[in-house]
Order: structure tokens, then C-alpha cells, then sequence
């Protein structure tokens, strides 16, 4: 029997409403997850790796690396736990500067207590290999890529585009120095040399970093500091790894050198609590807009990777950072 035109925007109207309700929902389960993950830290549980004996930590960092407070304390804690050592797993491209500053000097501290191995599983670049510098042993994969010794300063500047469409940015400031360099106007010749300042004061902390670290001569720190990846086969000729291998390899070490027995378990310890993690609330939140029956707009979101978009968008400042060329 045909539908009259009453029923149909009737059904329309209704099928709105539903769509409507079933974004609030997803929209409400993500809220309570987050309030969850405050709300669930007792004080058992809000203690991330706790204090046990009688076996080595692992330690996984991976993604972007930028400051965490909350990541500092976790691996404060780790120091002044039972755990006989630590294996640190990094998969990096870097990130801020800083950022691979704070966590290199938290795994120095770490190290102080605790025979510290790292072992790059698959990229340990830019301030990726900072952090490894921060191990007592470093340990890659033969086909691992590390190094990429070097600082950036990059920002858009769409001066000729705001020239075209009309637009103009109006400023006033201090000084000539003052927000420079800005997006919004041409580089001033002083506002570059004052950022090239900037990058080649970095660049020589990192290159100090890495000469004390891995007792480099000059002409092999040069060798190796032009900013290039390097294979781990590559990097075990030029001193940027100890040895080449992966978990097995770091628990040898310790046991050779430190005598530690080889059959201590390995247990994972958490740097955030799992309600906080990214992943976690990524997959939560794909699963629920599929529940929901928005599955393919959950698709749509993964597909175009707008949680690694906006995470790196979030970067801020000096960067050490590697990534290869984007495809056409």
C-alpha cells in the first residue's frame, strides 16, 4: 500500500531523532569513560606499577613524545620499586624537544637505580633516540631505523595567501623580535637568525648528548649527526647501538652483566593508567559508533586518521622530530 506524504516525513522525522539519540549516546558512554578514568583510582589502583620483587619491568614508549608529568612519576616510581631491571621499548619519531629532554632524564634517574635496557623495536629517530640515550644498553633490530641527529623549527606562513584573498594582519608588539617569526608576514631577516640561534644551540646540546653518551670521536659524531637515518646494522658500526637483537638479546645482557638470573619473568608496566590511554579511548570510541549503528562513520574517522592529525597538531615549539617524505 503506498505511503502518503504525511507518513513519509513522518518516518524522516523519526529517523532523525534517532540518528540524534544515538550520537547523544555515544557522546554520553565517552563522557563516562573519561569520568571513569578519575573516578576509578583508588588508591591501589592509582599507584601505576606498584612496588613488587622478582622480576623485570617492561617499559613501552611509543608515538610522539612531548612533556608528561604524569609519565615522570610513573617512572619515579618504577626507580624506587623491587624490580630487579627494566627493558624500555622504543618505537619513535620524536616529538617536542623538551619533551625528549624530560623523558631522557627521567630514564637517567631510572638507570641510577635499575640496570636499564632499551631496545628500539622498530624507529627510535630525533628525540626518539635521546630518550635511548638514557638506557645503560642500547639494543635494535637490524632493520630498525634510528639516529636522525638534529632539530627542527618549522611554522606555515600564509602571507601570500592572506595578500591574495585581501586579508591583512594587523600587529602591534614591543619589539621587532616580539611573536617573531610569524605566519601571518614575511620572515624578517632577524627573526630567522634569532630561530637559527635557537636551533643551533639545540643542535649542539643534542650532539653533546650523543658524544658523552656513546663515547663518539669527532669525526664519527659528524658522520652521523647530518640529520640521516641509519639502519640498526648501520648504526652498530657507527656506536648509536651496543648490540643488535630485541628482548632476548637485553635479557642476555642482563644476565651477563648485571647476573641477573634469565629466567626472572618480565612483567608490563603501565606509564598511564589504561582509562587514559589514547588507544583505549580511540577503539572505545569506534566501538560505540558502531554499536550505535554509525559504523561507517566510524570508518570514515579512522580511515582519515584524525586522532594521529590532531595528536601532532598538539606539537608545540622546538622539535625533534623525524618523519619520511609524504606520499603524492
Amino acid at each position: 500500500m503506498p505511503l502518503d506524504a504525511d507518513t513519509i516525513v513522518d518516518r524522516r522525522r523519526m529517523r532523525r531523532k534517532l540518528t540524534l539519540w544515538r550520537v547523544l549516546a555515544v557522546l554520553m558512554a565517552i563522557a563516562a569513560v573519561a569520568v571513569a578514568s578519575t573516578v576509578w583510582r583508588t588508591p591501589s589502583s592509582g599507584m601505576l606499577g606498584s612496588a613488587r620483587g622478582g622480576f623485570i619491568e617492561r617499559v613501552t614508549i611509543s608515538g610522539l613524545i612531548r612533556t608528561d608529568r604524569q609519565r615522570v612519576e610513573a617512572l619515579e616510581r618504577l626507580a624506587k620499586s623491587q624490580a630487579k631491571a627494566v627493558i624500555v621499548h622504543i618505537n619513535s619519531p620524536g616529538g617536542t624537544t623538551s619533551g625528549s629532554e624530560e623523558l631522557h632524564h627521567s630514564l637517567m634517574r631510572l638507570r641510577e637505580r635499575k640496570p636499564t635496557v632499551v631496545v628500539v623495536d622498530g624507529l627510535a629517530a630525533s628525540g626518539g633516540y635521546i630518550a635511548a640515550l638514557g638506557g645503560d644498553h642500547i639494543i635494535a633490530g637490524e632493520t630498525a631505523l634510528i639516529g636522525s641527529i638534529g632539530v627542527l623549527f618549522q611554522y606555515p606562513n600564509v602571507s601570500d595567501l592572506l595578500k591574495t584573498i585581501g586579508v591583512r594582519v594587523e600587529t602591534i608588539k614591543s619589539s621587532p623580535l616580539k611573536a617573531a617569526p610569524s605566519g601571518f608576514e614575511p620572515t624578517s631577516p632577524e627573526a630567522r637568525e634569532a630561530v637559527e640561534d635557537i636551533v643551533k644551540d639545540s643542535y649542539a646540546w643534542f650532539k653533546d648528548l650523543v658524544q658523552k653518551r656513546r663515547n663518539m670521536d669527532d669525526a664519527t659524531l659528524a658522520r652521523v649527526s647530518d640529520g640521516r637515518v641509519f639502519t640498526g646494522r648501520q648504526g652498530l658500526a657507527l656506536r648509536l647501538v651496543d648490540e643488535l637483537g630485541g628482548e632476548r638479546a637485553a635479557i642476555a645482557w642482563l644476565e651477563k652483566e648485571k647476573k641477573i638470573d634469565p629466567g626472572t619473568p618480565v612483567r608490563d608496566f603501565r606509564l598511564r593508567d589504561r582509562f587514559g590511554d589514547l588507544p583505549f579511548l580511540r577503539t572505545a570510541a569506534l566501538t560505540l559508533l558502531d554499536g550505535v549503528g554509525l559504523g561507517s562513520l566510524a570508518e570514515r574517522l579512522d580511515g582519515l586518521g584524525a586522532i594521529q592529525a590532531i595528536e601532532r597538531l598538539n606539537l608545540d615549539g622546538l622539535l625533534a622530530l623525524w618523519h619520511p617524505p609524504a606520499a603524492n
